[in-house]
């Protein structure tokens, strides 16, 4: 079981290095973990965010960990060379093409969601988002338009077969939960939700037994807010995914709290080969006191042994050990407690 850590920049290094030692505690057979430099990190060591054997490496796992990109000393970089190139090239390169991002509300937490706590009490959601097409990996630029003036362009599109992929990935995912998906778009204004929309249709006659609905993109954010429990899975595309799935992370409590899952078409003889890494970023304000919670990186870790290695007794373990530290009141300073990321770690681990 290879499993490459890259553990990037930022809070990074230390929200992996308590995930690692979870992934050490359950005893797993054969187990070989192996750390590679990305993101800033491996600009100042390699001259580039993404270094050829860090990718190599990355190729020869059955899985990645990952932790964060991103570093304010890189932004005047030229744009290839930035700290978070290293995970769009990561997606590119190996075909991580479904982000799966659950949200939850762990009991006790209600509180501490910006919504009402009957409210919060009721989500139960899976985001899906399409990583690999979209305006993040479209041609876009800076030019001079007609007047003089600067203007900036990026190319937003999806083809058939891309959006084709994700939908069967999202009605799936729908048969193992609730059995209903709202695919969503902006099919009124664009023509690359047009396309997407049509495709999910012609997808979703595949699964019957899957309801199906749609929603404008900007009614998608307001339903989140207003009654959150009316969704199961979410299917979307990259940009709409990357904002949604933040604006979920806050309605349960703490963008600290949220695991995601990049799957890939690749298998292994373990299972699906992915990359998983909590959705918050690499928070250089507070890197290296200490003060990360480590929860998402851990619930990451329990979504790589579920999915690219088929361990569910192993996943669930470690997600009961998390649910338990929070109700025993072990919290992060992102939650308003004062525990540390090892504290956090520790008592994750005298739970499992």
């Amino acid at each position: 079981m290879k499993i490459a850590i890259l553990p990037g920049d930022g809070i990074g290094a230390e929200v992996t290095r308590e995930a690692v030692r979870v992934l050490e505690a359950l005893d797993l057979p054969c187990l070989t973990l192996f750390e590679g430099d990305v993101g800033a990190m491996a600009y100042h060591r390699h001259g580039h965010p993404l270094p050829d054997e860090t990718l190599d490496m990355a190729r020869r796992s059955d899985a990645i960990l990952f932790g964060a990109v991103g570093d304010p000393s890189c932004d005047n970089l030229e744009r290839h060379l930035r700290p978070e190139q290293a995970i769009l090239g990561l997606r590119a390169e190996l075909g991580l093409f479904a982000n799966l991002r659950p949200a939850t509300v762990f009991a006790g937490l209600e509180d501490m969601s910006g919504l009402r706590p009957e409210l919060a009490r009721s989500i139960d959601l899976l985001i899906l988002r399409e990583l690999n097409g979209d305006v993040y990996f479209g041609d876009k630029g800076i030019r001079t338009n007609d007047a003089g003036e600067r203007e900036g362009w990026d190319m937003m599109s999806y083809a058939t077969s891309e959006v084709r992929r994700i939908a069967h990935s999202g009605f799936r995912a729908a048969q193992k939960r609730g059995n209903r998906l709202c695919s969503v778009d902006k099919a009124n204004v664009l023509e690359t939700s047009q396309l997407w929309r049509d495709v999910v249709v012609e997808v979703a006659a595949e699964y019957p037994d899957v309801e199906l609905s749609h929603m404008y993109v900007d009614n998608a954010a307001m339903q989140l807010v207003k009654d959150p429990g009316q969704f199961d899975v979410i299917l979307t595309g990259n940009l709409f995914g990357d904002i949604l799935s933040d604006l979920a992370s806050m309605c349960v409590g703490s963008i600290g709290l949220l695991p995601s899952a990049s799957l890939s078409e690749r298998q292994t003889e373990f299972g699906t080969f992915g990359l998983y890494e909590p959705i918050h970023g690499s928070a250089p304000d507070i890197a290296g006191q200490g003060k990360a919670n480590p929860m998402a990186t851990i619930l990451s870790a329990a979504l790589m042994l579920r999915h690219s290695f088929g361990r569910e007794t192993e996943a669930k373990r470690i997600e009961a050990a998390v649910a338990k530290a929070l109700a025993d009141g072990v919290r992060g300073g992102d939650l308003g407690g004062e525990h540390g990321c090892s504290a956090i770690g520790d008592a994750v681990l005298e739970r499992l």
